[in-house]
């Protein structure tokens, strides 16, 4: 229900998140290049499928790179969420870094 939801709180929680998977990736914010790489390998992810290896060990930086993909998803539902309420909401660093990043890639496959 839009309206009821505690948007700061919950974008702490996906900024950490999102910073948490970052220090396990190795990555620098503030290094557009490699923030916008990410950013299209999280857009390519969108539109394929993942195959995780069932009898293999899982490698850890593919599962934080996983979840970062999914937490990519959480914060640009959350911040639609909150802006169709009157709120805009953002995070801090790393959220801005990864949002711009995203919008900016997702643009770039759209322009013909």
């Amino acid at each position: 229900m839009a309206g009821f939801e505690n948007y700061s709180q919950e974008i702490r929680e996906i900024e950490q998140e999102i910073e948490r998977k970052g220090i396990a990736l190795g990555i620098n914010w503030d290094d557009d290049a490699q923030v916008r790489s990410l950013a299209r390998e999280a857009l390519d992810h969108a539109t394929g499928d993942v195959k995780i290896s069932a009898t293999g060990p899982i490698d850890p930086r593919l599962m934080a790179k996983l979840d970062l993909f999914g937490l990519a998803g959480i914060m640009l539902r959350t911040m639609e969420e909150s802006a169709t309420v009157g709120i805009e909401s953002h995070g801090g660093p790393a959220w801005k870094a990864f949002a711009r990043a995203l919008w900016a890639e997702a643009k770039s496959i759209n322009t013909p």
